[in-house]
């Protein structure tokens, strides 16, 4: 029986690739319903705890973009890109990381893209080494942001285990930056230079090939306060959650927990930037950043759910067989991460799924943390939105994906990356936990 209910959950996650986008979350729910109704499996627990965070967290970001709060961090990137274009490689996913981090979600990739693209063109730069490598340290460094809903769920599990807040970050953030930066520096090295490259070729003779300069920013009147808004909103949840953690304590019995303080405090940072930026609130509704945002909330609702109702339902067998493995191979946590965040398509979702089993195994608290980066590898099928907009975005045609769908110009990059994560994860966890 087993079996067969792994084939629907697998089958389900298959038919949510193939709708792309909000439709992982609708095939999820579907597979909910084949699990219980058809296998009598009992439901799993509906992640809400998760989708609030990441419900807060976005109405944030859309309040400060509609401030132009966005617009005006994108100018400060582009102007450091155009300040140093010759080392676009490195400098590009210092950016796309930097703002994941603080943003807790990888869409804020989008809107430098063409930056890169552009910036990569006019030095002469094969724009495929920067671009995916900036989309791929967009997606890991959601596991090293203070106010991402995969870190914050797991932080909340591994603080019975011993690992606090602060201790999680401070393994996540040293080890993703470091990997990122010595992934870059491989991915400079990766595919034919520009002018060498026969499809570019074909595009510039063509006249396919354009150089659009820099662009024109015009700054919003709240701008600046809605990102220093923002920002200050971050800090006080890091301190708060620093300050009611079992570890520091400055807050004995806390009557706002860190989950439900993430909200408020993201909640609250929307009121204040609505108010003294003066914005119409209707067009937040319509912003991009929600848009992604809310699609996430579904697509993890859907596939966590379904990843909760069959790891539960079989949980005895998995430590039967998984158990003794994890405890003599502990990498391989970081192995099963990296193809289940594959299927799943959400480093939240993978996590509320897959680490508390984890942890019921046995698995240490350092090894979980190591192996964390790991589900970040939404890279791996062309399908992801930063990633098509990445092949969209670069009309020089080096950012390509392949006939055999897997040969992709981001593949080589982010599982450099993440093997590089995951093993620097091991060294500062032994050196900080």
């Amino acid at each position: 029986m087993a079996g067969i209910e792994i084939v629907i959950v697998l089958l389900a996650i298959y038919l949510g690739a193939r709708l792309g986008g909000i439709g992982i979350g609708f095939a999820g729910g579907f597979g909910v319903l084949i699990l219980t109704l058809v296998c009598q499996m009992k439901p799993g627990a509906i992640p809400f705890d998760v989708i609030e965070i990441i419900m807060a967290v976005i109405a944030a970001i859309a309040a400060m973009q509609v401030a132009g709060g966005m617009d005006y961090l994108v100018s400060l990137a582009e102007r450091l890109l155009r300040k140093q274009p010759r080392y676009v490689t490195f400098l590009a996913p210092l950016v796309t990381y930097c703002m994941s981090l603080l943003a807790g979600t990888g869409h804020t990739a989008f809107s430098t893209l063409p930056v890169i693209a552009e910036v990569a063109k006019e030095q002469g730069v094969r724009p495929s080494r920067p671009l995916s490598i900036a989309v791929v340290a967009s997606q890991i460094a959601i596991t090293a942001s203070p106010i991402s809903a995969a870190v914050v769920f797991f932080a909340g599990i591994l603080e019975p285990k011993g690992v606090s807040y602060l201790g999680l970050l401070s393994v996540a953030i040293p080890s993703t930056m470091l990997a990122i930066f010595i992934a870059a520096l491989i991915t400079n090295f990766l595919g034919k230079e520009l002018k060498d490259d026969p499809v570019y070729q074909a595009r510039l003779k063509k006249g396919e090939v354009t150089l659009k300069g820099a662009s024109v920013f015009v700054e919003k009147p709240g701008a600046k306060r809605a990102l220093f808004l923002f920002l200050a909103g971050i800090l006080a949840v890091m301190l708060y959650a620093t300050a009611i953690s079992d570890t520091v304590g400055l807050i004995q019995h806390p009557v706002l927990p860190r989950n439900e303080a993430i909200v408020v405090f993201m909640l609250t940072i929307a009121t204040l930037i609505a108010i003294t930026c003066k914005i119409d609130t209707a067009e937040i509704l319509s912003a991009s950043t929600f848009k992604s945002g809310m699609s996430a909330c579904i697509c993890v609702m859907g596939v966590a759910w379904l990843g909760d109702t069959f790891v539960k339902g079989h949980i005895s067998e998995i430590q039967s067989i998984a158990g003794d493995l994890l405890q003599s191979y502990p990498w391989m946590l970081a192995v099963v991460l990296f193809f289940a965040s594959t299927l799943l398509y959400s480093q939240a979702a993978t996590t509320k799924a897959l680490m508390p089993a984890a942890l019921l195994l046995g698995v240490s608290p350092i090894t979980a943390v190591a192996s964390f980066a790991a589900v970040s590898a939404l890279f791996v099928l062309p399908t992801y939105p930063t990633l098509l907009a990445a092949v969209e975005m670069d009309d020089t045609g080096s950012t390509r994906i392949g006939k055999l769908v897997f040969n992709h110009s981001f593949l080589i990059p982010g599982v450099i990356a993440i093997v590089l994560s995951v093993l620097f994860g091991f060294i500062f966890g032994n050196l900080f936990l």
